[in-house]
C-alpha cells in the first residue's frame, strides 16, 4: 500500500461520523411457542438429521439474535412493500436494520438483538417425514428424515435495545424518533399477533409464536441521572423484572399509534372447520415411553395443556393437498407448473419456496380407540401367520372439530380456483386424509368455510355454510348481495383456472 493509499484511508476514517447517541429503549417480552419449533443447529454427529440448537453451557434452547433479526426485517419489508418485494434504500426495514446487503456504505442497525435462551431445558419433540411419489403414493427410497422440535409452550426471554442518534434540526430529530419508534413498535407487533414464523419449515406450522408480556424502558442520556440509570441496569438479567409494569400489547408499551400504517400484502386465507367422519390416523414416528400399540395417532404438546392433544400436521395435509391438485391439473390434461409454483419444488439445485402455507391445527374432542388387526392371507382365506398388530386412530364424535387453515400469498385469480376445489374435495368427504385411506380413514364433512382475500385495495370475504344438506353462500362485506351473484364471483375463480390450463369452455 502507498503513502498516498494510507493517507486517503486514514482521511476516511477520521471523517466518518461516529453516532451520537442520546436516548436509549430497552424492551423486554415474553416469547411463547404456539406450535413446535425446529432451530436447526447443522451438527452433522446427531442422531437425527435435524438437531436442535442448545447453549453450550445450561444445555437450554438457544434462538440467536440473528434469526429474530431476520424475521423481523423480512416482516416489515412485507408489511410495507408486499410478498417478494425488494428492499428500498428509506424504508422502515433500512431504517431499523440497517442498509442493504447490496449497500457497502450502508447505515449501521441502530437495534441491537440479544440471544435468546429458553426459560427451562426444553421438551422435545420428535417428528419424521418422508416424500412420497404422486405416482405410486409409496415412500420415495432414501428421502426418510427425523427432526428435533421444540415442543410448544417453551419460553423465551427476548431483548432489544434501540439507539437513538443526534440529529442536526430539531423537527428532523422528532421525525427520525418517531419513524424509528414506530418501526420498532410495528416490528414487535407481528411477534405479538403470532404473525412472524421462527426456525424452519414456517409454511407447514411449525414456528408460530407469540409474546404475552412486554416491559419498556426509557433512558435519555442527555441527562445525568437517566446516564447513570443505563449504566447500573442490569444488562444481562434473563427475566422480566417484578418490580416494572408489564403490557401485553407493545403499542401501549411504546405509547404509539400505528393505526396509519398500511398493510402492503395480499393474500388469501381458507380458515374452515370440519366434522370427523369415521376415524383418521397420521402415524406418530416418536417412540412411546409406556406400553402402546404399533402405530398411534400423532399428538403434541400445546401451551397450557398437560397432556399432547392430537392434531392434523401441516405437512401431511400439504402432502394431501399437492397430490390431489396434481390430480386436477392432470386430469384437465395439462403440464402447466401451477401446482409448482404454489406448493414449491425441489430440482436438483434448483428450488422455490412454497406460497402456500399450511397451519398446524389441533383435533378437538377426538377419542383414541385401540383397534386389532391382521393381514389375510389371499390363497387360504386364513390369517397371515405373523402380521397380528394393533393401532390407536382417533374418532370422531358430535363434538370433535377438525379445523384447516391455509394461506396463500400473491394470489393469482386461478390459483385461488384451484384451492376452492380442493376445499370443495375435503368438504364433499372424497380428499381423506392422513393414512389408511383405502379403509375409510380421513374422510372430513364441511362445517363452515371463511375465505378472506386481504388486499390492500380491495379487501374481500365470503362464507360457505352447511344449512342442512345444502350450502349458504354470502359476502360477509356486502350482505344485500344475492346468494347467486356471489356464486357466480367464486366460480369466477374456478374459470381463471380453467382458462389457465387451456380448458375454458370444456366444462
Amino acid at each position: 500500500m502507498t503513502m498516498t493509499q494510507k493517507k486517503s484511508e486514514s482521511d476516511n476514517l477520521s471523517t466518518r461520523k461516529q453516532r451520537h447517541i442520546i436516548r436509549r429503549v430497552i424492551v423486554r417480552g415474553t416469547l411463547i411457542l404456539n406450535t413446535p419449533t425446529c432451530l436447526g443447529s447443522g451438527d452433522a454427529d446427531s442422531p437425527t438429521d435435524l438437531p436442535l440448537l442448545r447453549d453450550s453451557i445450561s444445555d437450554h434452547a438457544l434462538l440467536t439474535g440473528s434469526s429474530i433479526a431476520g424475521a423481523l426485517r423480512n416482516y416489515l419489508k412485507e408489511r410495507e412493500h408486499g410478498y417478494m418485494a425488494s428492499e428500498q434504500a428509506n424504508d422502515l426495514a433500512t431504517l431499523l436494520f440497517g442498509g442493504m446487503r447490496s449497500d457497502d456504505d450502508g447505515n449501521q442497525s441502530p437495534l441491537i438483538i440479544d440471544d435468546a435462551i429458553s426459560t427451562k431445558i426444553p421438551t422435545v419433540e420428535l417428528r419424521d417425514g418422508v416424500e412420497i411419489k404422486s405416482t405410486t403414493g409409496t415412500a420415495k427410497k432414501g428421502q426418510k428424515y427425523d427432526l428435533e422440535l421444540l415442543a410448544a409452550g417453551t419460553e423465551f426471554t427476548l431483548c432489544f435495545e434501540l439507539l437513538i442518534e443526534q440529529k442536526q434540526d430539531p423537527i428532523e430529530q422528532q421525525n427520525y424518533e418517531e419513524k424509528l419508534i414506530k418501526s420498532l413498535a410495528l416490528a414487535l407487533q407481528g411477534i405479538e399477533l403470532g404473525e412472524i414464523g421462527i426456525g424452519m419449515k414456517k409454511r407447514r406450522g411449525f414456528g408460530r409464536a407469540k409474546v404475552k408480556a412486554w416491559q419498556v424502558w426509557q433512558f435519555n442520556l442527555t441527562q445525568d441521572d437517566k446516564r447513570l440509570e443505563w449504566l447500573l441496569f442490569d444488562h444481562w438479567c434473563r427475566e422480566l423484572s417484578p418490580e416494572r409494569e408489564t403490557y401485553s400489547s407493545i403499542v401501549t408499551a411504546l405509547d404509539v399509534s400505528l393505526d396509519e400504517e398500511e398493510d402492503k400484502r395480499d393474500r388469501f386465507t381458507i380458515h374452515a372447520t370440519f366434522k370427523l367422519v369415521g376415524s383418521m390416523l397420521i402415524r406418530s414416528g416418536q417412540d412411546s415411553t409406556g406400553c402402546a400399540p404399533d402405530v398411534v395417532h400423532l399428538k403434541s404438546h400445546r401451551p397450557g395443556k398437560t397432556d399432547p392433544e392430537s392434531i392434523l400436521s401441516g405437512t401431511s395435509l400439504a402432502g394431501v393437498l399437492r397430490h390431489r391438485a396434481e390430480r386436477i391439473v392432470k386430469t384437465l390434461g395439462s403440464f402447466s407448473p401451477v401446482v409448482d409454483e404454489l406448493f414449491g419444488f425441489v430440482v436438483g439445485k434448483q428450488a422455490k419456496a412454497s406460497r402456500l402455507v399450511v397451519h398446524e391445527k389441533v383435533i378437538k374432542d377426538a377419542t383414541d380407540l385401540v383397534q386389532n388387526r391382521i393381514a389375510i392371507d389371499r390363497f387360504t382365506g386364513g390369517a397371515y401367520h405373523g402380521a397380528l398388530f394393533d393401532e390407536q386412530p382417533i374418532f370422531g364424535g358430535d363434538e370433535t372439530i377438525v379445523t384447516i387453515e391455509l394461506e396463500l400469498r400473491n394470489p393469482k385469480e386461478y390459483e385461488i380456483g384451484l384451492l376452492l376445489l380442493l376445499l370443495k374435495d375435503l368438504w364433499t368427504e372424497d380428499l381423506p386424509v392422513g393414512g389408511e385411506s383405502s379403509i375409510g380413514r380421513g374422510r372430513l364433512k364441511g362445517i363452515q368455510a371463511d375465505l378472506i382475500r386481504h388486499h390492500p385495495e380491495n379487501p374481500k370475504k365470503w362464507q360457505i355454510t352447511a344449512d342442512n344438506e345444502k350450502l349458504k353462500i354470502e359476502d360477509r362485506l356486502n350482505l344485500s348481495k344475492t346468494e347467486k351473484s356471489v356464486k357466480d364471483e367464486l366460480e369466477e375463480f374456478v374459470k381463471a383456472l380453467l382458462k389457465q390450463l387451456g380448458q375454458e369452455g370444456s366444462k
